[in-house]
């Protein structure tokens, strides 16, 4: 069993692995996008997570295969992690034309449904799914703003499953602009939130949410990957080689060094990873096994990458 840290994801009182486990890449093709999948591979994957020690793992209704995959091949592990799903999402996402939805075949933002009878009849589906009774967060999914969530009496109708017993905790999937009013309403539990270092328009949010006693579970904590592999994020990429960050990184990769960079930001509870690759699950373990980078390391890392953002913003358009 590899020693993973754990982390206190907020003031949940769960003691939740710095690693969590992302579903989307169990969706199969939604869509005319992603990847066939076999029950073999969604099963050893899926066990695999969890035998490595991750004990997080974040589905949805929107990833096409995910939930029923989860609750064929692990549900009867569900004492060994804390499952979160997401909510306000159609409940049928194949009726959706290409042009309805994102890249990664998820039905569009404005295509989502934040009413109680959505919410509700989705959770319930979800459930059935994933072959449980409970879930330990639901999110919100696609960061709907203030106006929305009043409009819809969305926190209501969460803080009521949650008094029902359905669910422990509520939550949000949240970017900028929205996420600061869902720190400021005080009534979430969790965010999810995109973050790394080399993306880190979302830093200060991440810290009010931290501060504020919410669990920060991160997306996008290794930029989607390397250069040229399909969802990478070129500029990222290319302020690392702004700021010469391989003189750093010693015998380490890009994407080892980059995740230890993430989970070392001490407002980061869990980032999740996605993969259906074993030996790729078992480099992410390795790397967040290794735990933080030497303060010195972080702090010289920090610098450099602001001074390289500092620069690029200078420079002439």
């Amino acid at each position: 069993m590899s020693q993973l840290p754990r982390r206190m994801l907020g003031r949940t009182g769960l003691q939740i692995s710095i690693l969590g486990f992302g579903s989307l890449e169990l969706r199969g093709i939604v869509g005319g996008i992603g990847r066939p999948i076999d029950d073999r591979q969604a099963k050893t994957i899926l066990n695999d997570v969890l035998d490595a020690g991750i004990n997080y793992i974040d589905t949805s209704v929107d990833y096409g295969r995910a939930e029923e995959q989860i609750g064929k091949f692990i549900s009867g592990r569900r004492n060994e992690f804390i499952l979160a799903s997401k909510c306000g999402c159609p409940p049928d996402i194949s009726i959706f034309t290409p042009e309805e939805r994102t890249r990664y075949g998820v039905p569009l933002p404005r295509l989502h449904d934040y009413s109680r009878t959505n919410i509700i009849n989705t959770l319930d589906q979800t459930l059935s799914r994933l072959k449980t009774d409970y879930l330990d967060v639901l999110q919100l999914h696609f960061s709907p703003s203030i106006e929305i969530l009043q409009q819809e009496n969305a926190v209501e109708t969460l803080t009521l499953l949650k008094q029902e017993g359905k669910i422990r905790f509520i939550g949000c999937s949240s970017i900028l602009p929205n996420v600061i009013d869902h720190i400021n309403l005080g009534v979430f539990d969790v965010l999810q939130i995109p973050y790394s270092k080399l993306q880190p328009e979302h830093e200060y949010a991440l810290h009010l949410a931290a501060e504020a006693g919410i669990g920060t579970v991160i997306r996008g904590g290794v930029a989607k990957g390397l250069p040229n592999q399909g969802h990478s994020s070129e500029d990222a990429w290319q302020l690392w080689e702004k700021a010469n960050i391989d003189e750093l990184i010693g015998d380490m990769t890009r994407i080892e060094f980059l995740l230890r960079l993430t989970i070392s930001n001490p407002d980061v509870h869990t980032t999740i990873i996605g993969t259906l690759n074993s030996q790729h699950l078992k480099t992410n373990i390795a790397a967040a096994s290794s735990g933080t980078l030497p303060i010195e390391l972080y702090q010289e890392v920090s610098d450099r990458l602001s001074k390289a953002i500092e620069s690029l913003l200078s420079e002439p358009v």
